[in-house]
């Protein structure tokens, strides 16, 4: 017995080489959409999808933050105005947890005052569209923000 012990703990003093996993770089990257309007999450996500982007939504805050305990995606776009838990809690939620901090967001509102620019500023969003916006102009923002040249796989 006292041999077989001594040849385990010579193994386990033993460096392991062990090879990191391959990255998969043709992963589709991951957008959150949060917006309480069914309408507004079904456009955006069709857009998304069209342009070779993998989806998930969320209806408020509080539904966003229970997905985001088990994905963290690669951009948001927020709706500022939402029930039980509006764009501003949220974006502070994302910005406080050190899991989520680096992923970008994009409020987009129906607000366009500078107020509202500045408050989703201070809140940390990167950038800031105003709703009704053209297809284009979020495929841009999206393009931007993921920093990948988005092409659409069909044309409408």
């Amino acid at each position: 017995m006292g041999p077989l012990i001594r040849k385990g703990l010579e193994r386990a003093e033993q460096p392991v080489e062990i090879e990191p996993e391959p990255q998969d770089t043709s992963r589709q990257p991951l957008v959150m959409v949060v917006d309480d309007s069914i309408t507004m999450r079904k456009v955006t996500s069709r857009v998304l999808d069209n342009h070779s982007i993998e989806v998930m939504t969320a209806q408020d805050g509080i539904d966003a933050i229970e997905q985001l305990h088990d994905h963290v995606p690669d951009l948001m776009l927020l709706d500022i105005e939402m029930p039980r838990m509006d764009g501003y809690e949220l974006l502070e939620h994302v910005r406080a947890d050190s899991r989520l901090r680096h992923v970008p967001v994009v409020m987009i509102t129906s607000r366009s005052g500078q107020k509202h620019r500045r408050k989703a500023r201070k809140a940390g969003a990167n950038a800031y569209l105003t709703k009704p916006y053209q297809e284009v102009e979020l495929v841009d923002k999206v393009s931007e923000m993921l920093d990948m040249e988005l092409t659409p796989r069909r044309s409408d």
